[in-house]
């Protein structure tokens, strides 16, 4: 592993930079977490607003969640909250959402006058799913109901002692989905119930439904490229919604090609997702990724480079729009979505096997402007890496084994 001296000209840009990003990431494999975390009060966190605060990484792992200073990596926050627990940026530059058997339960990241705290505000829902941040909204998804919660992205950056106003619309038929509000007010939501997903349907600011499609087994994932054209990951292809129009778009492995999760760019057409060929494959690592033009209204598979492959835990995208994905021989690898091409490959962390299960601890990566954030389990590591030279410009270790991992945007 290459390691140099700190840069914190670019770690401190890394949390200006964040806000401006505005990639909105599909989210990964299945389920949210189980039970309660202990809370501090909320009213003891002061308005804010999100130019405020500068990058903050929250780690979950084994019965808590802990944040760090994402320009020095030193510990903050340490809480305790469920055995496993899913961690989603709240999209406002401070807030992330932890998912708990009771909902959605805040976490205040701070500010630099603020320290941290696991708030005691939890928007309820059952069997609490995705969280997709787009265009001025938060929308959080429960499985159990398929109800859509859906709330101001800065408005957690107000409150103080009580939620935010929330609008909830009500879901046909439970299943493990996702919703989009987009500018317009429209919803694109998944279509599905107890035996399986098939789709989307687009439904306008009225409740009117404006286009549906059933062609997309599996739908899972969900990204907003450029000019805000959804794409939706399926076990066959993808679907892309673009102004008013829903195209299937078949994976040339069928009956059985997956991508269930998109890494988006809202200043490109090119979509990077992940991508499975064999359905009965033992394990979770990928050797292929997939590359979605919004524009063209095409798929392309590529292969990893040899001896590297990744979860859905590993992809990101960053400066350039590149791709970036951390593969299982320990580097961080660039990839050129135009080109198709992998032009780099940044030693990083140790080399390391795939999970047994989805849920077990295993590397994953988040970026941040410029510095990619990655964690190295077997190590209890996370390391800081700048994406423009591939040097790991900061380490730390940690009393804990971090599992999940989300910024604040």
């Amino acid at each position: 592993m290459r390691s140099s001296s700190f840069r914190a000209d670019r770690l401190r840009r890394a949390g200006l930079l964040a806000l401006a990003v505005g990639a909105t990431v599909g989210l990964s494999a299945c389920a949210g977490g189980a039970g309660t975390g202990s809370a501090a009060p909320a009213s003891s966190a002061p308005a804010t607003t999100a130019a405020d605060t500068g990058t903050r990484v929250a780690l979950s792992y084994p019965g808590g969640v802990v944040v760090l200073d994402g320009q020095s990596l030193e510990t903050l926050g340490d809480f305790t909250s469920e055995e496993f627990t899913r961690l989603n940026s709240a999209g406002d530059g401070r807030h992330v959402m932890v998912t708990t058997s009771e909902g959605f339960q805040v976490l205040d990241a701070g500010t630099s006058g603020v320290e941290p705290q696991l708030t005691d505000l939890v928007f309820a829902a059952a069997k609490p799913g995705h969280v997709v941040t787009h265009g001025g909204k938060t929308v959080l998804y429960a499985d159990g109901t398929s109800d859509s919660t859906i709330f101001d992205t800065d408005a957690l950056l107000a409150s103080t002692d009580e939620l935010p106003a929330v609008e909830t619309i009500p879901g046909v038929e439970a299943h493990h989905g996702v919703s989009i509000v987009l500018e317009d007010g429209s919803l694109v939501t998944t279509i599905g119930n107890a035996n399986g997903r098939t789709g989307i349907v687009v439904k306008d600011a009225s409740g009117a439904t404006v286009a549906e499609n059933a062609t997309c087994p599996g739908v899972h994932g969900e990204g907003t490229a450029k000019n805000e054209v959804v794409v939706f990951g399926c076990d066959n292809g993808a679907l892309i919604y673009d102004d008013g129009v829903i195209t299937k778009v078949d994976a040339p492995d069928q009956p059985y090609g997956r991508s269930g999760n998109m890494f988006v760019s809202e200043t490109s057409p090119l979509v990077l997702g992940d991508y499975k060929d064999d359905r009965d494959a033992e394990g979770y690592l990928l050797h292929r990724v997939s590359v979605v033009d919004t524009a063209a209204k095409t798929q392309t598979i590529v292969d990893m480079p040899a001896g590297a492959e990744y979860t859905f835990r590993d992809l990101a995208r960053g400066p350039e729009d590149l791709g970036y994905i951390l593969a299982s021989d320990g580097a961080i690898h660039v990839f050129d979505l135009e080109s198709g091409a992998f032009t780099e490959a940044f030693p990083v962390i140790d080399a390391w096997e795939g999970p047994v299960e989805w849920q077990d601890a295993h590397p994953a990566i988040k970026v941040s402007g410029d510095i990619a954030y990655v964690t190295e389990p077997a190590k209890n590591a996370v390391h800081a890496v700048d994406l423009t030279t591939g040097e790991v410009v900061k380490s730390a270790t940690l009393e804990q084994t971090p599992n999940e991992i989300a910024l604040t945007k």
